[in-house]
């Protein structure tokens, strides 16, 4: 060997182990983007805590390929609006860019808070996280609704139709915290029509004119919008519950914790859409709970686009978007997730507790195709041509669907 190759093969070796000192290093502040001979440790600036939230995102697996949206946003990147008594914060295409089909808006009301009165040119479904609310609506036949909603408990609004949420006090928790879900992704939470705003930017006049009432009578009406602002603690539910031209005839509430969910091994699954409360025209959904090591089987959806958000735990998703491409995140509570029409996907659960989420459907029904179920009801001889797994294996294939898998 002469001087120079010996001088060579040192100065490779001595580059290896520091290149795998530097990696070893970087694996322990969080993963690094090497997975066998692929990729190189990072060099420049990091976010490890970051990172360590998206692991897949930094070291992708092999399966993952291609170029696919971002199918991820968390509401702690989201702007925070805060108000005297509350706040809001809200994930719409602007955040998501993909997320053309919905958008979320999470607000928070202290006690006797109200999310004034006021109407939206979209539809508004939403789930309450924590404590209660007192709920009310007119739709255009004067026919009235009121109710008093908690946690797991569901609200539909159609567009058009004024409506107000006041939070309430039980149990010791102050107020209330809950999503919102819009049927259009490019909605805006402060496009919402305002009646405080309406009156502001109306002649006095001409608001003498329409209510009867000297024009003295709004000498104090606000100058600008309330939207988020403390008012006296409502009564008892039947004093709120206004005559007019009777009740509304498909409440617009709906107890989702009541429903009897479809129970597997691995968690369970209750799905609410209009065949279940009428009212939700626009927007089904699913409550999934899913116990560690469990999994949303393979499936996907013929009717619409997926937006979730996800309550508690840990969970990761492979999305499949046809020409081989996918692509895998992990999501944890507080997160919003989205997958585009009819691409295959599964949710497994990671953590050590219960992974709880919601899917929610631009649809009035909610429909998915199992992967499983399709290869368990179809011929057999074809299957095994396709994928190359024993025959016996093939024809011990469930024919029923099990939308949870146990881990």
């Amino acid at each position: 060997m002469t001087e120079l190759s010996r001088r060579g093969l040192i100065a490779a070796t001595a580059g290896s182990a520091l290149l795998g000192a530097s990696a070893r290093a970087q694996e322990a502040a969080g993963p690094a983007p090497v997975r066998g001979a692929d990729g190189a440790p990072i060099l420049g600036p990091r976010n490890p805590a970051r990172e360590a939230q998206d692991p897949f995102t930094v070291r992708p697996p092999a399966t993952d390929h291609g170029t696919m949206p971002n199918l991820k946003w968390s509401f702690a990147d989201s702007h925070m609006r805060l108000e005297e008594g509350g706040w809001a914060r809200q994930t719409t295409i602007r955040e998501l860019p993909v997320s053309k089909a919905m958008a979320g808006v999470n607000m928070r009301l202290k006690a006797g808070v109200v999310r004034e009165m006021h109407w939206h040119k979209e539809a508004e479904w939403s789930y309450m996280l924590q404590g209660r609310a007192r709920i009310t609506a007119v739709d255009a036949q004067g026919r009235t609704f009121a109710d008093d909603v908690g946690p797991g408990d569901l609200w539909y609004f159609p567009s058009g139709i004024p409506h107000s949420i006041q939070a309430l006090e039980s149990d010791g928790v102050d107020g209330c915290e809950f999503l919102l879900v819009f049927d259009d992704g490019a909605f805006s939470e402060d496009s919402t029509f305002l009646l405080t705003d309406w009156l502001a930017h109306t002649p006095k006049d001409i608001l003498a004119k329409n209510f009867g009432l000297p024009e003295s009578a709004f000498a104090n009406i606000p100058k600008e919008e309330l939207y988020i602002f403390p008012a006296p603690m409502p009564g008892p539910l039947a004093g709120d519950r206004m005559g007019g031209a009777g009740p509304i005839p498909e409440r617009f509430s709906h107890r989702m914790l009541a429903q009897e969910p479809i129970r597997t091994r691995g968690g369970t699954v209750r799905i609410t859409d209009s065949t279940i409360f009428p009212a939700s025209k626009t927007i089904a959904a699913a409550l999934v709970e899913l116990e560690p090591g469990a999994m949303r089987e393979l499936h996907w959806h013929p009717n619409g686009d997926e937006w979730q958000f996800y309550i508690a735990g840990e969970g990761r998703i492979t999305v499949f978007g046809s020409e081989s491409k996918a692509r895998t995140f992990d999501y944890r509570a507080g997160d919003v997730g989205y997958v585009p029409f009819a691409m295959g996907h599964y949710i497994e659960n990671i953590g050590t507790e219960t992974l709880t989420f919601l899917e929610m459907f631009r649809t009035p029904t909610y429909a998915d195709i199992s992967l499983r179920q399709w290869l368990a009801l179809t011929p057999h001889a074809l299957v095994q041509a396709h994928t190359k797994l024993d025959r016996a294996a093939i024809d011990g294939l469930s024919q029923g669907k099990s939308p949870v898998v146990q881990g």
